[in-house]
């Protein structure tokens, strides 16, 4: 199904990560014991939400499974990984959708909407143009790479207009904080910890400015089963309507989970739009997920990470989103 969209797809890819997918092709996805879960998130609100409160409910256990967790620092490092075989599921933000769309797994759930990602600039760079020639850092294929393009476009700019730098989040912070970088394509809550020592630093551009949905999402290997995708799904579904219910515990349980403050968990949170389950299933059915990823895909493909635009019914699983709630 994914074969010719893949093979565009590969020539936009990091040569580490195409090795990695080349050589993992034969072994696929998924681990032999169908009641663990190799769960893959990013230590943030929206990645990590769902898993502290899955794990406290005692929701793993109730549906049978054994779940197993562990942190990345995005959305297609985890890709590789499920690529690799090495996890079964993983949560991506916005900017690595493009990664599903284009074959590499599949979306089972989507999470939240999203609108953490900023363009940032030093003290007195207050617009693209003034970052134009710059030294700009961004990881790539994350949605701090996706703000980015947006707002280069929205500039009238292409890359070419700045020096590009793919750094990993962690050598971001450290080369914004100490001026060895002009700007970034970033997110929070990192960017909190740079503003603890730039704090007159300048959001020069931000995904809340744009109009448009940012899902959040949760994705599966292609080869891990359908009957444990769906175990999963309903996991998820269940902790995410008590995090709609809670917020402020789910505030305190991601914080201890990510050995963060609240104080920290909150702000984080606070760029977070949540959805129950049962309008999740309605916008799944009335097409609205659809045309989220749709626009998303648009994107891709103008920026070059998709060859073509890809119906979301081919990488996101929306009957099963839908059957699984249904079923509880």
């Amino acid at each position: 199904m994914y074969r010719s969209t893949v093979r565009r797809a590969l020539t936009t890819l990091p040569a580490v990560f195409i090795l990695s997918l080349s050589v993992s092709a034969c072994s696929g996805s998924g681990s032999g014991d169908d009641s663990t879960v190799r769960f893959g998130y990013i230590g943030d609100y929206n990645g990590a939400s769902l898993l502290a409160i899955a794990e406290k409910q005692g929701l793993w256990k109730k549906a049978g499974l054994t779940a197993e967790t562990k942190t990345f620092n995005n959305g297609p490092v985890q890709i590789q990984a499920l690529s690799a075989g090495d996890l079964d599921y993983g949560y991506i933000g916005p900017g690595a959708v493009w990664l599903p769309a284009s074959g590499h797994s599949k979306i089972i759930a989507i999470n939240t909407l999203t609108y953490a990602d900023r363009v940032i600039g030093q003290p007195g760079m207050d617009s693209m143009k003034d970052l134009k020639g710059k030294k700009i850092g961004v990881p790539e294929g994350t949605s701090g790479d996706m703000i980015l393009n947006i707002a280069l476009a929205e500039a009238g700019m292409t890359d070419k207009d700045i020096a590009k730098v793919n750094m990993d989040p962690s050598t971001i912070v450290s080369a914004f904080s100490s001026g060895k970088i002009d700007g970034a394509g970033f997110f929070y809550p990192a960017i909190d910890t740079i503003k603890k020592k730039v704090p007159n630093l300048v959001e020069v551009a931000s995904t809340e400015d744009t109009g448009d949905s940012f899902p959040t999402a949760f994705v599966a290997g292609n080869k891990v089963p359908e009957e444990k995708n769906s175990k999963v799904v309903k996991v998820l579904q269940q902790a995410n309507d008590w995090r709609k219910a809670h917020p402020a515990e789910t505030i305190a349980l991601t914080a201890k989970l990510l050995e963060v403050s609240e104080a920290r968990t909150k702000a984080d949170a606070s760029h977070v739009r949540t959805l129950s389950t049962a309008d999740l299933v309605a916008k799944t059915k009335s097409g609205e997920v659809d045309k989220w990823l749709k626009t998303l895909g648009d994107f891709f493909v103008r920026n070059k990470q998709l060859g073509e635009n890809p119906d979301p019914g081919e990488y996101y699983a929306g009957e099963l989103y839908e059957k699984a709630q249904g079923g509880k």
